[in-house]
């Protein structure tokens, strides 16, 4: 029995640090949307009682350490489940992008074995267990908008945004969430204003939309990896209405409401990195 799962990726219109945890980690909020770019998750299940990944990418580990698999192991531990499954990932996300693909992957793991299994759990119990996998995974398991607070476990969905282009550029470099977050210092840090985020989005405002969107490790990113502030200047300059860094980066988005545009500045961007996408929100 097989079933397919598709791992949408996503952009954050907002991120904010907000003061250190006495477990070492951080309270954040992330506004976040997911877009049309997506990873697609087979998931077959064996009578052996074991978790096997394949995929074709020389970046994604197929082991353990691979967060579709952690999903699944803390998966079959929580509700006693002695059977395996075969889990192949078609890689369409690009890898150590702050696009989220491998904790979406690892969400849509978790949604898809509660459908091959047929458990029924509730979102908000795969949420909860997805946290300890990723500050990602609870959001990417719903999906849409949403804001994530606390560790990233405690989510809100929120209104969608406005129908609108999103020109996604990412250089050929892979950053380190962990390096980002252990350069913070929080009183050093510009913070987004979300409230002002959440009131465009009720309100379909695309204009003040694009204006409040804010990531505060961006210019930690931008200082640490100048390919990055290259592309972001290039995708301001070329015409994007609100352009900035996704997670801990380095792809840098650009929102922008009419789709000739998006398209120039699509093919611009492809002269400043390989891996450049054009792409409709589906928050």
């Amino acid at each position: 029995m097989a079933l397919f799962e598709k791992a949408p990726a996503k952009i954050n219109l907002a991120l904010d640090v907000l003061s250190k945890r006495d477990d070492g980690f951080h309270n954040v909020e992330m506004l976040m949307t997911t877009i049309d770019l997506a990873d697609r998750i087979k998931l077959t299940s064996l009578e052996e009682d074991r978790i096997e990944i394949s995929l074709e990418s020389r970046f994604v580990p197929s082991d353990e350490r691979n967060l579709a698999y952690k999903a699944a192991f803390a998966f079959k531990k929580k509700y006693g489940i002695e059977k395996g499954v075969q889990i192949h990932i078609e890689k369409s996300i690009p890898v150590s992008a702050g696009l989220g693909g491998g904790s979406s992957d690892a969400a849509a793991v978790l949604r898809g074995l509660n459908r091959l299994w047929s458990l029924d759990r509730p979102m908000g119990e795969l949420a909860e267990l997805g946290a300890d996998i990723g500050s990602d995974v609870p959001f990417c398991v719903y999906g849409n908008t949403g804001i994530a607070k606390g560790r990233g476990e405690i989510v809100e969905k929120l209104a969608p945004p406005p129908p609108c282009w999103v020109v996604l550029a990412k250089p050929d470099i892979g950053v380190s969430t962990r390096t980002i977050f252990q350069r913070i210092i929080l009183d050093d840090l510009t913070h987004p204003n979300t409230d002002q985020i959440i009131s465009a989005l009720e309100n379909k405002d695309f204009d003040q939309m694009c204006c409040n969107i804010g990531n505060v490790l961006e210019n930690i990113t931008l200082k640490v990896y100048p390919e990055v502030r290259r592309i972001k200047n290039a995708m301001i300059q070329a015409g994007a209405a609100g352009t900035l860094m996704s997670g801990s980066g380095p792809t840098v988005y650009g929102l922008v409401e009419h789709y000739t545009t998006a398209k120039r500045i699509y093919n611009g961007m492809r002269g400043f990195c390989h891996e450049v996408y054009l792409v409709r929100l589906l928050g």
